[in-house]
């Protein structure tokens, strides 16, 4: 089963449009109508006479059918008023003496899950950013949320550069290096360089490596 959702007052301000789109209409081929069938001919001349009649007759007959037109879309503008004030009158209808029944039905099933089982949700407050309401279960549309509030500043972002870790202590020469050199000596080692805590890794074999006249490869 499928539904149709009407807002009257969208179908009253369509109808006014319409209404206004057709008199403008009305009032261009009332314009036209003394210059596009009543052509002069050109000459005196037979063809030149035929060809203004032929004018003549298809403006003529142009009029006939924007008068149907114009006649069809009074009818359709009238319809859409109609059925506007129709829509509008059984919703007041439906809002009176049901309204109490409505609300003893949704009773239970808002007490249970926070909406109503049938009827639209309620509209979020303007200026306030909210959500709209939830629609009924079985029938209903969610409410219409409401209009964004004022933005309020944000924290302002950290300087490039400036994070909350500690800076390294090596020196800048050593930025990029392996903490492992090679050393140049009698025999093929490894000696650790400073570390980024000022110790020394394997400090037994540094001082040995140092004492024994070996140097770390820079």
């Amino acid at each position: 089963m499928s539904f149709i959702s009407v807002a009257p007052e969208s179908v009253v301000t369509a109808a006014s449009n319409l209404a206004g789109l057709g008199s403008a209409l009305s009032q261009a081929n009332m314009a036209a109508t003394g210059k596009t069938t009543q052509v002069l001919a050109a000459a005196e001349d037979e063809v030149s006479t035929a060809i203004a009649t032929l004018f003549g007759q298809h403006a003529q007959e142009y009029q006939a059918l924007s008068a149907q037109a114009a006649a069809f879309h009074d009818r359709f503008v009238a319809a859409l008023s109609t059925g506007a004030g129709a829509y509008a009158a059984a919703d007041a209808v439906n809002a009176g003496p049901l309204q109490p029944l409505l609300d003893l039905v949704n009773a239970p099933t808002e007490a249970l899950f926070g909406r109503p089982l049938i009827g639209d949700g309620a509209n979020g407050l303007d200026g306030t950013g909210a959500n709209g309401g939830a629609g009924g279960i079985l029938y209903g549309n969610g409410g219409k949320g409401g209009s964004g509030a004022s933005g309020k500043a944000g924290r302002a972002a950290r300087t490039a550069g400036a994070g909350t870790q500690p800076r390294g202590r090596g020196r800048r020469r050593g930025a990029g290096r392996s903490p492992l050199h090679t050393l140049r000596g009698p025999r093929s080692s490894l000696c650790w360089a400073r570390g980024r805590s000022g110790a020394h890794a394997n400090i037994h074999q540094y001082i040995a490596s140092r004492r024994a006249g070996w140097r770390c490869r820079r």
